[in-house]
């Protein structure tokens, strides 16, 4: 990821917090996706693991949500490999992870953003981070709604699964200098934002958590 998109990233407000197990899984008793933020039930672990669900078995056929063919076969190659995938759960959590994950970033919180992505992504958000505290700067940022979520690519290089998840949201975005004043943005006009967010994970790894390893704007 380049210095350019971290930057038009935290321009545009985007990124931060915990991005746990249940991208990829099927929660145990087939509950309602999570949007937002945490409920106090599953504060412990924002996005509860489903690894103690039942695997699929041919009684139970693989259901995908609707993608091209490349990348159905993707999802196809990844529900091979791990036999407990399922790609409806996968971008339920995916959904619920965009806004925690951009909430950390507007808090500057690194410790959360350290735990939720790869080296690279970590590093480029890092520094957009301290240049905006450098700067006095502080974002006072809100999601206002997800209007959509479409996986655009999935692929499996073993042991690694990829899933690329294109976002468009309202954002309502407003930064102050160090004196308080607003210098951009406005939390009554909230503007769309398309981010494009690709998550990876090990599925030899006894971890299930998928971490964001890429970024980009739609």
């Amino acid at each position: 990821m380049t210095l350019q998109i971290v930057i038009l990233a935290m321009i545009a407000a985007f990124l931060g917090l915990r991005l746990y197990s249940v991208l990829g899984r099927r929660a145990e008793h087939d509950e309602e996706p999570v949007e937002g933020r945490i409920d106090a039930q599953s504060a412990a672990t924002p996005l509860v693991p489903a690894a103690q669900g039942a695997p699929r078995t041919a009684a139970r056929p693989l259901d995908l949500p609707p993608a091209l063919p490349a990348v159905e076969r993707g999802l196809r190659e990844i529900a091979a490999a791990d036999r407990r995938f399922d790609a409806h759960a996968f971008l339920a959590g995916a959904r619920a992870a965009y806004g925690m994950v951009l909430e950390a970033f507007w808090r500057g919180d690194k410790a959360e953003l350290g735990e939720l992505t790869d080296r690279d992504v970590f590093d480029g958000f890092a520094a957009a981070i301290d240049a905006r505290q450098a700067a006095g700067e502080v974002l006072e940022n809100r999601l206002v709604r997800i209007e959509d979520a479409i996986i655009t690519g999935a692929s499996f290089a073993a042991p690694i699964a990829r899933i690329t998840v294109r976002f468009t949201a309202d954002i309502a975005a407003v930064t102050r200098n160090a004196e308080g004043e607003v210098v951009a943005g406005s939390l009554n006009d909230a503007v769309q934002a398309v981010d494009i967010w690709t998550f990876s994970r090990n599925v030899q790894s006894s971890q299930p958590d998928w971490l964001l390893d890429e970024t980009d704007e739609g």
